[in-house]
């Protein structure tokens, strides 16, 4: 791992219609190159397109022409040639809800479910698709990255791929199963006594020191556009609408803007007619910066120390959080936050009515479309997509103790009639205990 870099050098093909970086907050813009902070004002950079050749080139046709993945959408992410990283990412399930929708009273329910996608089972697949292929392309030969555990997995997985070496940071008490689902493509791991935020800081003393490229630092610029996928394939799973209302997890606040700017770009270049969706987000009560900044009406975040359930969204010092106070609000939308309890719930009430096994980041967005219903925020009518963004799977002892125990039996017909009829007593209490 000790020649990260080969050269800082790429080479566009008459495909790609990415132009610079640009400043977020003063607008100043700089080359396609590995940095993600504006040397004037240190406001975050984001990739700039020429939308007029997009508008002219790209259909709904040649979309759908395209691969079965996020990469049937190349001509909009920051990818100059043909060498991709594709292992079948994107083009999850866009699911009708009936069940889960009843149980709350809503028409038009939505999940969009990336707790199958691939290769790890999250949304961090898209973001680190682009953000590697990306990186080929600027000669970096080893990549990095901060992780609540969804991003090293990918990360991890999809260098083994690519055959870079890699070395991936973690708070150093995530879930068993994302510790795992990191080494099993051994990399270098490296878990960190701290929270996200210390571990964070620690990568960008190493990406300074070392010169590797990290996903969500370096290369961060590339890598959170692989987020507007989200955006893409609804709208197109829609049958090339909008929806009217969208609710998704907030960790760093990224993941939020990017879907906002996925359909803001089909409608600037024609893909789908223009229309105003609301942006709700979901948050854990025990590290919900986002949240309270909301509900105070502040245009700055207030650092937390995270205390919750939910690891994957345990982002206390959020680098998007105001600009995900500013779309929520600007689009009618609302930032809610659910506790501990509440996330159990919300996983178990997903897993019960549509067959869907989230993580804990799922289960909080679950609880908060059920608060916001409640609460007479969403309109049942809308047509409301929720964002399921990692796998159950990777969270097992969240759920541990509040799920049951199998019913052990011998191995004779009375032993399982017993057993059933006591099943079916459990179960009637406890349908008493609800309707109470």
């Amino acid at each position: 791992m000790t020649q990260a870099i080969k050269t800082q050098t790429q080479t566009q093909s008459s495909t790609a219609y990415f132009q610079a970086l640009k400043c977020k907050e003063c607008g100043a813009e700089y080359e396609l190159k590995a940095s993600n902070v504006c040397e004037l004002c240190f406001g975050p950079l984001e990739v700039k397109y020429d939308y007029n050749a997009l508008r002219l080139t790209v259909t709904r046709e040649t979309i759908q022409a395209g691969p079965n993945s996020i990469w049937r959408y190349r001509p909009f992410l920051p990818v100059a040639t043909d060498n991709v990283i594709d292992v079948g990412t994107g083009m999850t399930p866009l699911v009708r809800s009936h069940r889960l929708a009843r149980r709350l009273g809503l028409n038009k329910l939505y999940i969009k479910n990336d707790a199958v996608n691939m290769p790890t089972l999250s949304f961090k697949d898209r973001v680190v698709s682009v953000a590697l292929s990306r990186a080929r392309e600027l000669g970096f030969t080893t990549v990095s990255c901060a992780s609540t555990g969804n991003l090293a997995n990918s990360t991890a997985a999809l260098a083994a791929h690519a055959g870079l070496d890699c070395c991936v940071f973690i708070p150093a008490d995530l879930e068993a199963g994302k510790i795992i689902g990191s080494l099993i493509y051994s990399p270098t791991l490296m878990a960190v006594k701290g929270n996200y935020d210390q571990v964070n800081r620690l990568c960008s003393e190493v990406a300074n020191t070392y010169g590797w490229g990290f996903v969500n630092i370096n290369l961060r610029p590339y890598y959170s556009e692989g987020s507007k996928t989200l955006g893409f394939e609804v709208a197109e799973q829609l049958g090339w609408e909008l929806p009217d209302h969208v609710v998704a997890p907030l960790a760093s606040g990224s993941l939020f803007t990017k879907i906002y700017k996925g359909f803001q770009e089909f409608i600037e270049v024609g893909l789908v007619e223009n229309k105003s969706v609301r942006f709700s987000g979901a948050q854990a009560e025990g590290c919900s910066p986002i949240a309270q900044a909301f509900k105070e009406g502040r245009d700055f975040i207030k650092p937390v120390k995270p205390n919750t359930i939910a690891k994957s969204l345990a982002i206390g010092n959020p680098a998007d959080g105001i600009y995900a106070v500013e779309l929520a609000q600007k689009t009618g939308g609302n930032i809610e936050s659910v506790n501990d309890a509440e996330i159990i719930d919300g996983i178990k009430l997903l897993a019960e009515t549509e067959g869907i096994f989230t993580e804990t980041a799922g289960g909080t967005t679950v609880a908060v479309l059920k608060k916001l219903v409640e609460a007479g925020k969403i309109d049942p009518d809308e047509t409301t997509v929720i964002y399921i963004t990692g796998n159950g799977l990777k969270t097992q002892e969240a759920i541990q103790g509040y799920v049951g125990e199998p019913l052990t039996i011998d191995a004779k017909l009375d032993s399982f009639e017993r057993a059933l009829e006591r099943s079916r007593t459990l179960d009637r209490l406890e349908w008493q205990q609800v309707l109470v």
